[in-house]
């Protein structure tokens, strides 16, 4: 086996991702776990994104598209084709890299690893401390990781929408949360608002505003309510609020749209 030279490759580093689409392979090994934000892979033409919590495996050679949206950062392990360790640590990796995957993490796992980030971004360039790192996320991730992952956007992931717009509709003339929405689908907020953009096309604030606006619209019928009644009804701060609004998505003002 060779003998794996630290200063060449880096054993675990955190990285942000581009916002451009990158495509390469690599002659080792490298495990993928999502820190912060969105991000999006292909390998060898399967694609899927990745949340915290969830990562994907890219064996040797793999050919592999990434990007991130926003604000992304993820944690890569990097490992030689051939690895110069024990045989304890072989048998515990050759499983994992037996083919490229997506996978997804319990809470116990990801508890631990927000510790041993935080640890490697205090000390970027203690190779040592990446090493150990790196061996402690392999020693652990058999018992805490699940292969169940979902391809992107199937029917397993999809984001019940029936509840989404039965909570809207019935709180329409109160504030209404990213947080409340999760809620109805039990999902955290992130994860939500992600899963939510990707399937509907736009953010939930978008889509409360878009449905508000709609009811407006409807009301607006009825000549014997005021703008302000309208207004209220339909969940907006105020008059004022409700008109610029109404005339910067709908290209006119309540009253000309009234005529």
């Amino acid at each position: 086996m060779k003998v794996f030279d630290s200063g060449c490759l880096p054993p675990a580093q955190v990285i942000s991702l581009p916002h451009e689409i990158e495509n390469h392979d690599h002659e080792h090994h490298q495990l993928v776990i999502a820190l912060k934000g969105y991000s999006e892979f292909c390998i060898e033409g399967t694609p899927n994104f990745i949340v915290p919590g969830q990562g994907c495996i890219v064996t040797t050679s793999s050919e592999h598209a990434f990007n991130g949206v926003g604000e992304s950062e993820i944690l890569t392990l990097n490992l030689p084709y051939e690895l110069s360790v024990d045989t304890q640590i072989v048998k515990r990796i050759e499983p994992l890299f037996s083919s490229n995957q997506y996978f997804r993490l319990d809470r116990q796992f990801q508890s631990i690893l927000q510790l041993l980030v935080q640890e490697m971004k205090e000390s970027p360039d203690d190779i040592l401390l990446a090493e150990a790192c790196k061996n402690t996320v392999i020693a652990m991730l058999h018992r805490h990781m699940h292969l169940d992952f979902p391809n992107k956007l199937s029917l397993k992931n999809r984001i019940n929408m029936t509840l989404i717009d039965n909570y809207i509709l019935q709180h329409i003339a109160a504030k209404i949360t990213v947080a409340q929405l999760a809620g109805c689908v039990y999902l955290g907020e992130s994860q939500f608002h992600l899963l939510f953009k990707l399937q509907v096309g736009m953010t939930p604030h978008q889509y409360i505003l878009q449905t508000r606006l709609n009811l407006a619209k409807k009301l607006l019928a009825d000549h014997s309510l005021t703008l302000s009644a309208i207004a209220s009804a339909c969940g907006f701060a105020n008059q004022s609020s409700f008109t610029h609004s109404f005339t910067k998505t709908q290209g006119t003002s309540p009253s000309k749209y009234r005529q």
